[in-house]
Formats: C-alpha cells, sequence, structure tokens
C-alpha cells in the first residue's frame, strides 16, 4: 500500500513536472498590452486553456481585447474622419485652383486678342486685316505711280514732239515773214522806181 501511494506519487510528480516544463515550453509570446489585434488574438489562443473541443478565455483577456479592439477602432475612424477633411479640403483646393486656372485662361486668350488688335480710328482692326488693308493700298499706290509715270512720259514725248513741231513752225513761219518783209521792200522799191520812172 505504501509502495501504490509512494509510486502514485511519482508518477503525478513526474505528470505535474511534466505538465509545469510543457507549460513553460508553450508559454505564449507576446501580450495584450501591445502588438496588432491580430498579434493579440493568438495570444488569447496560445493563453487560452482546452476543454474538450472548446477553448477557455479569461474574461479579464477578453475585456482587455475588447477594449484594444475599441480603441483601435476609435483611433482608425479618427483617421479616417481626418482622411476625409484632408480630401474634402483638397477637393476646395483643387476646385479653387480650377477657378483660377480658368479665370487665368481666360485673360491669357484676351491677352492674345488684344496683342492681336488694336484701336485705328475708333474702330478694333485685327493686325492681319490691317495688314492686309496696308499691303493692298502699297500695291494700289505702286500701280498709281506706274500708271502716272507711263502717261508723264508718254506726254512728255508728246510735248517734246509738240515743241519741236513748234520750233520748226516757228522757223517757217520766221522765214515766212522774212520773205515776205524782203518781197514787201522789192515791191515797194519797183513802185517807187515805176513813179521816179514816170515823172
Amino acid at each position: 500500500m505504501k509502495l501504490f501511494t509512494l509510486g502514485s506519487l511519482l508518477v503525478v510528480f513526474s505528470l505535474f513536472s511534466s505538465g509545469l516544463s510543457a507549460q513553460e515550453t508553450s508559454t505564449p509570446s507576446g501580450s495584450l498590452d501591445s502588438g496588432t489585434i491580430d498579434s493579440q488574438f493568438d495570444y488569447i489562443y496560445q493563453s487560452s486553456n482546452n476543454y474538450q473541443d472548446y477553448k477557455v478565455v479569461k474574461i479579464r483577456s477578453l475585456d482587455r481585447l475588447k477594449s484594444n479592439i475599441l480603441d483601435s477602432m476609435r483611433t482608425m475612424r479618427s483617421e479616417v474622419l481626418d482622411l476625409k477633411n484632408t480630401i474634402s479640403s483638397q477637393k476646395d483646393s483643387v476646385g479653387s485652383l480650377n477657378v483660377i486656372l480658368q479665370k487665368t485662361e481666360t485673360e491669357k486668350q484676351e491677352a492674345i486678342a488684344a496683342k492681336d488688335q488694336f484701336v485705328f480710328l475708333g474702330l478694333n482692326i485685327h493686325k492681319s486685316v490691317y495688314s492686309s488693308f496696308m499691303w493692298l493700298l502699297v500695291a494700289g499706290l505702286a500701280a498709281a505711280l506706274g500708271f502716272f509715270s507711263f502717261q508723264y512720259f508718254r506726254s512728255f514725248k508728246k510735248i517734246r514732239k509738240a515743241q519741236k513741231d513748234l520750233e520748226e513752225v516757228q522757223e517757217e513761219f520766221d522765214q515766212h515773214r522774212k520773205n515776205t518783209l524782203e518781197r514787201e521792200r522789192k515791191l515797194k522799191r519797183e513802185l517807187i522806181d515805176a513813179q521816179m520812172g514816170k515823172s
């Protein structure tokens, strides 16, 4: 009987010590005070006792895990809210930048239009229209100059010919007058001679 009791005690002691050593070797790593939610779930799973097909978890550990999860959710909600606010402010900034960009584009188009136009005689005239008009005017003036130059040289030739003809007529007239004067003198002489011969 003492042998049986001693043997039983040895078996119980060996089982107890092997249980302790197994418990020491299977001590879960991690804690509920730090780490991710996944690591905290792993810690609870490892630190809980087995009972048939169930895991026996301490209520204190579940409460702590619940508190940690709620804290994480509050932090995440706060971060999500901050991100939403940031996105909203960035959308507002983008909207105002788009308005400024549109205004700048309009001002640029107006500046380009103003650069390509100017006021002439109270009218807004596009530079290309003005340039075309000026070149047409220059071409018209050049054509008029050419026409009047041609007419001038043509008239100049006619005037020279008329002057030459006038000089020839003047010479003929002078010669004719000389001849006439000569004839008159001759006739006067003959008349005087005839009167003297009668007397």
